[in-house]
């Protein structure tokens, strides 16, 4: 869940991203439409103070969201019981995707304008690898064992495939045109990669590093999510304004749900009974019941939500609203923005580690 990139027309063969210079083009055009669309419409007022987590997360140890900050090279580092920064992180050149490990000892975070990933210990908060990857790296998920990560880069059609014993590269899987969100389903042994540039997700066998499937959504896939039971996966479509719903055995789409404005990023929570998909062109996130396929409520939070994480608890979401340099911070039980932080400039995506 990250900042994401409307699809445009391409030349045959072309991945529509050419180099940095492009990608920063790009990215410069859709933040100037996404702000145009939120200053028409307005904000609804927000909560200003924060508000604590709740027992039920508390239990579960000391939690920090790690917000990727895309124009400052940086990540913010927050803790969820008060909300508030504890770290600010240097990192490559345009941050984008962000994921912890299981264990929350470690984040790793794609870096767009550097295609590397660095790694951060969350013990000291600093950066203890740089990982040379693909072009354009934009999303990463680790598995649920926490022994590989899993890359998406944008500008070369590959993902790549990361021991997070080592620090280095194992393998390179070519997938769709322009792969953008990754997730890994809980058992580890399926990776689905969603290709802006070909409307597809192509599966990955985790085993043998090989391409399983191909399965056709709609317009402009970009954000990925793996419910907890492992037989549905979430796919936003940013271009037709919906969210494919997968069924992990037959590998077909089963459902596309109708939700806000160039929806970008979907979390689900630990139950599996919610989804909240980030709709960065409405300024909103919509709640989607995943038992019904419909949406249940929309919630207006920043300008631009485009990553999206959900507390281990289940009770707090945090969406990183690219156009308004914020944080919103959601209340799953009533569905309203109970606080909004200030985070660096352009945050793009949003993990939260449990750490030790």
């Amino acid at each position: 869940m990250l900042t994401r990139w409307i699809k445009t027309p391409v030349a045959p063969g072309s991945t529509g991203i050419s180099g940095q210079a492009g990608v920063r083009a790009r990215w410069s055009r859709l933040r100037s439409a996404i702000t145009a669309v939120a200053l028409a419409t307005g904000l609804t007022a927000l909560a200003s103070l924060p508000a604590p987590a709740t027992a039920g997360d508390a239990r579960q140890g000391r939690q920090v969201a790690y917000i990727t900050n895309q124009d400052d090279n940086t990540v913010s580092a927050i803790d969820v019981a008060s909300n508030t920064t504890i770290a600010t992180i240097p990192v490559g050149i345009l941050p984008a995707g962000v994921a912890a490990s299981p264990g929350g000892t470690r984040v790793y975070v794609t870096n767009l304008g550097s295609d590397t990933v660095s790694v951060i210990n969350t013990a000291t908060n600093g950066v203890i690898a740089v990982i040379p990857v693909g072009a354009d790296p934009f999303d990463v998920a680790v598995s649920p064992g926490g022994t590989r990560a899993y890359v998406t880069n944008s500008g070369d059609n590959t993902v790549s495939v990361i021991d997070t014993a080592a620090n280095n590269v194992i393998a390179t899987i070519p997938v769709g045109t322009v792969p953008i969100g990754v997730a890994v389903t809980p058992g580890g042994t399926r990776a689905y990669v969603a290709n802006q540039g070909t409307d597809n997700v192509t599966v990955i066998n985790t085993a043998t590093n090989t391409v399983l499937a191909t399965i056709p959504v709609g317009d402009a896939p970009t954000g990925v999510a793996v419910a907890p039971g492992g037989t549905r996966v979430l796919v936003t479509n940013s271009i037709d304004n919906t969210v494919s719903v997968i069924d992990t055995i037959t590998n077909t789409v089963i459902a596309t749900i109708p939700v806000g404005d160039a929806p970008n990023a979907v979390v689900i929570t630990p139950g599996g009974t919610r989804a909240y998909v980030g709709n960065s062109g409405s300024n909103t996130v919509s709640v989607i019941d995943t038992a019904t396929n419909t949406v249940i409520a929309t919630i207006p939070v920043g300008l631009g939500p485009v990553g999206m994480a959900v507390t281990p608890g289940g009770t707090r979401v945090f969406v990183a609203d690219q156009s308004s340099d914020t944080v919103s911070v959601i209340d799953t039980a009533t569905n309203t923005v109970i606080a909004t932080l200030t985070a660096g400039n352009v945050p793009s995506d949003v993990a939260i580690a449990t750490v030790p």
